[in-house]
């Protein structure tokens, strides 16, 4: 069946050989519907970011772009600015018919840590032509903080498909007639359309920017670091925030969203025509996200960057949209609800390594 594999198809990847990884692939990474991609034991600082190119290797290319190599056996630290190279631990044999596409998970994201896929004969990032047979690299930037890393962390993970996954809009719309999957009116336009929330229901604390100098982030350390060493709050009375050209901001969308079980959603960020600012680094949202004790829907944080100016943005305006797949078959565990979820039911919250 077309769409999206789930758990149980990964697990029959992984144990197929087309799927490989040494040391094994653990439960840990399968996730309901992605599987989560591990750093090797070296890195590469590059001068620039490449792609491979048709009918060429990334390691034949690293040459023309290497600075020098780094041993991250012990930890090392990959600093703000730098753009580094990262072979990953597993390695794919796609049979026939399969695509995949890969994203940064969410606290990478949050932390404004772009991570990509690159890969052999590449011509894109994060994105596998069918019936790939190569290694994975990671090519990771930080760009507001400097992060110390390890063989095994988990900076991204990887979503395969069978044939045509990505809902209509008239299927979306009937969807969301059976099952509601936003609070308040639907925005159906090439997916679900999604706004930024400036006038919260209680406070006014709308969001946080990064702050421009900062200490190193261990991304192991769960809960460790005072978000007010590194961030700055955001306070609006009157709806509106005012971005500043190269900042970074944590926001929050103003609708509630949910997932329902046999489908999977991913963010894509809204057309440039709308304003000097781009929304999305982590974009995968899994079976079963916004569904659970608490009721159905959960707000969609915000990752954005402004760009050349200034920018005002207004309580409400659009910013994004998530684009819904079927899955293939209903996933074994759902997000939240048999996996640990950290953000499940969220509003406005920071990486998991702030408090």
């Amino acid at each position: 069946m077309n769409g999206v594999l789930p758990d149980r198809a990964l697990g029959d990847l992984i144990a197929s050989g087309a799927i490989t990884a040494d040391p094994p692939i653990t439960d840990a990474q399968v996730q309901p519907a992605s599987l989560d991609l591990r750093l090797g034991d070296t890195a590469y600082r590059l001068r620039a970011s490449f792609l491979a190119g048709t009918g060429r290797r990334v390691m034949d290319r690293l040459a023309d772009f290497e600075m020098h190599k780094m041993d991250l056996t012990g930890g090392a630290v990959l600093e703000k600015g730098c753009v580094y190279l990262v072979p990953l631990i597993e390695r794919l044999t796609l049979p026939d018919g399969l695509t995949a596409v890969a994203n940064a998970k969410s606290s990478t994201g949050r932390l404004d840590l772009l991570t990509r896929l690159v890969t052999d004969g590449g011509t894109e990032f994060d994105r596998l032509p069918p019936g790939y047979d190569g290694p994975l690299y990671a090519e990771i930037c930080p760009r507001s903080f400097s992060v110390l890393v390890r063989p095994g962390m988990r900076l991204n993970q990887l979503r395969l498909r069978q044939g045509q996954a990505a809902l209509s809009d008239d299927d979306l719309r009937a969807l969301h007639q059976a099952q509601p999957l936003v609070s308040g009116t639907a925005l159906i336009d090439e997916g679900l359309g999604f706004s930024v929330d400036l006038r919260p229901e209680t406070g006014d604390l709308v969001g946080y920017r990064a702050r421009p100098h900062t200490g190193v982030i261990d991304l192991d350390r769960i809960g460790a670091y005072d978000s007010a060493d590194f961030w700055d709050e955001l306070r609006s009375r009157d709806g509106r925030l005012i971005l500043d050209p190269g900042a970074f901001y944590i926001l929050v969308s103003r609708e509630s969203v949910a997932i329902p079980a046999d489908y999977a959603a991913e963010m894509a960020p809204y057309l440039a025509m709308v304003g000097e600012f781009r929304v999305h680094y982590a974009g995968f949202f899994d079976p079963g996200f916004g569904i659970g004790p608490h009721g159905t829907g959960a707000r969609g944080v915000l990752e954005v960057r402004c760009h050349e100016a200034p920018f005002a943005l207004e309580h409400g305006q659009v910013v994004g949209r998530l684009v819904y797949e079927r899955m293939a078959a209903r996933p074994d565990r759902l997000y939240g609800a048999d996996i640990a979820s950290n953000y499940q039911g969220q509003g406005l919250k920071l990486a998991k390594q702030f408090r």
